[in-house]
């Protein structure tokens, strides 16, 4: 049976802080940087115009971990709010599902409405069913997958995406791109999640390089939002791949930004899979007299993009050491197969074929 789920109410713009009327205590998740700079008192403070109480949690940072959930937990059970806001990036969200999720498995939070605030255009996390939590100490990413981690209600206000460095909106956004192409192809997608992903690629390839090089370009970066977010729902309705499962190991070990450790990762993987659907090259004009040729034609122009976003093409180019990365290959190569995304990748694959694709992502072999 196929089911697609879309429980969020998406705001566009501004006019959001209307939902915080009636609420009386807020907690705002967030990250150290939002704190510490002030950013985040744009949350707070129309909170606290609608007459509730707030209380700030800043402990997040990059790739958040169980330590970071745990003390979210208890400072949500303390506090006791009846809005959980989140405000920053895909992390930020992502700490605050899980927070919720771990809190209402030791009570009840009947009445506690859960809004997302994205400042990056990039994970989709406002509008989809997963969270990614990490254990620096066993170097692993853990996907969480439950609808009750969807957030009540997802804001896409371009304006708080504006002062996002350049780098990060790069690393972002080749994530929506990433997202689009693995939902699009996986064994569960749908005609409803084709049709996400499919306005998420075209709005990417559209919008992207405007958003990097224009950052006031506000119609680009409300684009940017639009296709993060049903890149979003399209993988969070159909699943993702075999490039989401590689990218969480080689994130956890060498601590690559997600977003840039699947930009990197794409073509090769893309490679592995040529011969599973050739429709998707369709969408940015770049038909092939075979599916081998498209799937090529589209590896050269993600190639060229990257290059344009001045994003590393290969793991060494990131900065990782040839010896530190084959003492890391078994074992990544292994998580990246138990991975819960990988589960949904168009071709099956065995560990040895995953440590091929990162052999070759390290060196930049031609694919």
């Amino acid at each position: 049976m196929e089911e697609f789920r879309v429980k969020t109410k998406i705001v566009l713009g501004q006019g959001w802080a209307q939902h915080l009327s009636g609420r009386k205590r807020v907690l705002v998740v967030t990250d150290h940087f939002m704190a510490k700079s002030g950013k985040v008192s744009v949350v707070t403070a129309a909170a606290e115009r609608h007459g509730a109480q707030t209380l700030l949690f800043s402990d997040v940072c990059a790739d958040p971990d169980v330590e970071t959930v745990t003390a979210g937990v208890s400072a949500l059970l303390s506090f006791m709010p009846d809005c959980v806001a989140a405000f920053g990036g895909g992390s930020a969200i992502d700490a605050a599902k899980a927070i919720l999720f771990f809190a209402k498995k030791q009570q009840p939070l009947p009445d506690t409405m859960f809004l997302a605030i994205p400042t990056t255009s990039g994970t989709g996390s406002e509008v989809s069913r997963f969270a990614v939590i990490t254990d620096h100490e066993k170097e692993i990413k853990y996907p969480l997958v439950d609808d009750q981690l969807l957030p009540d209600i997802a804001v896409l206000d371009p304006q708080f995406t504006v002062s996002v460095p350049p780098s990060v909106t790069a690393d972002t956004g080749i994530d929506v791109f990433t997202h689009a192409i693995e939902a699009y192809v996986c064994t569960a997608r749908t005609d409803f999640t084709d049709a996400m992903a499919e306005s998420a690629i075209r709005l990417v390839y559209q919008n992207l390089l405007t958003a990097y090089r224009q950052p006031d370009d506000l119609e680009a970066r409300q684009k940017m939002h639009n296709a993060s977010c049903m890149a979003g729902i399209a993988f969070s309705n159909a699943g993702l791949g075999l490039n989401h499962g590689m990218a969480h190991a080689l994130g956890a070990r060498f601590h690559i930004p997600h977003g840039r450790a699947n930009g990197i990762l794409l073509p090769y993987v893309m490679s592995f899979n040529a011969g599973c659907h050739d429709k998707l090259t369709r969408l940015i004009h770049l038909d092939g007299s075979s599916v081998r040729q498209s799937a090529l034609q589209l590896i050269r122009t993600l190639r060229r993009f990257m290059e344009k976003l001045n994003m590393p093409s290969t793991i060494h180019q990131a900065g990782v050491d040839r010896a530190d990365f084959e003492d890391a290959l078994d074992t990544m190569a292994e998580a990246a197969l138990a991975d819960r995304c990988t589960a949904a990748n168009p071709r099956e694959c065995t560990c040895e074929d995953i440590k091929n694709i990162y052999r070759q992502a390290f060196t930049g072999r031609s694919v």
